[in-house]
């Protein structure tokens, strides 16, 4: 049995881009790539001294890689929250960049149902729930756990080797959208993507991280993470164990 690690365990931070209309209006906003609201933009701005800096919650110094889906909110919520910073990522000591865009963490394809209402798709398929059906026309659950695992099992590598050979750096970083990051939530946690739970987050400044409830039915249905724009989730290991993956904190400063 591998002995717990001595060194701070590595950590996933995931990122849900900010504001934006389509957010504000229950559009599911797949593919469609929609701009931040002046309001996100103000937002996310806003947290960016108390979010990214030295020795703050997320240290430029300490990040493996970040990975960033396509889609303009999303590339634009990681601009505006680093600022600065990006060009301390530029110096930083990976050939390959710490950098990568790529269509692996784009938003959940919902194909037919793009740019719709919950209501407007619950007029067409009134039974439809899309943690069990997919999206018609585009990703269906099996693929997009796919997807994500395959994320997943990339993060962990890097995590594997700054934990077991002394390489790299501590953190990584994905900026994504919200389903994509509460399947990935309930993947990291060995869920099936319909078992992810109800979890309830409660806020209570100045604490930079929220108290944590679990209802009594945490066990035994599932239902779905909640993941506000422009929410922070952190992931990481229990006990010095990468065997151990656990839910840090959710929508930290998103309130």
């Amino acid at each position: 049995m591998p002995k717990p690690s001595t060194r701070p365990m590595p950590r996933l931070f995931v990122i849900r881009h900010g504001e934006t209309e389509w957010s504000l209006n229950g559009r599911h906003t797949g593919r469609s790539d929609i701009p931040l609201t002046p309001n996100g933009i103000n937002t996310v701005s806003s947290k960016s001294d108390q979010v990214v800096g030295h020795d703050k919650l997320i240290d430029p110094r300490t990040l493996a890689k970040i990975v960033i889906s396509p889609r303009q909110r999303a590339r634009k919520t990681f601009e505006l929250l680093f600022g600065n910073h990006i060009s301390e990522l530029e110096c930083a000591d990976d050939p390959e960049g710490v950098t990568l865009i790529t269509e692996e963490v784009r938003e959940w394809d919902y194909g037919d149902y793009e740019g719709l209402k919950p209501h407007e798709i619950k007029e067409k398929n009134p039974t439809w729930n899309i943690w069990t059906d997919g999206c018609p026309g585009g990703e269906s659950v099996e693929e997009m756990t796919a997807r994500v695992d395959s994320v997943i099992a990339r993060i962990r590598e890097v995590h594997r080797r700054y934990v077991e050979e002394g390489l790299g750096k501590r953190d990584t970083l994905i900026f994504s959208h919200g389903h994509f990051s509460r399947v990935l939530i309930s993947r990291w946690m060995e869920f099936t993507p319909a078992l992810g739970t109800s979890l309830f987050f409660s806020y209570v400044p100045p604490m930079p991280v929220p108290f944590i409830t679990f209802p009594s039915e945490f066990y035994y249905k599932g239902t779905h993470f909640n993941f506000e724009a422009g929410g922070i989730a952190l992931l990481s290991y229990n006990h010095g164990s990468l065997k151990e993956p656990s839910l840090n904190g959710l929508n930290l400063y998103a309130y």
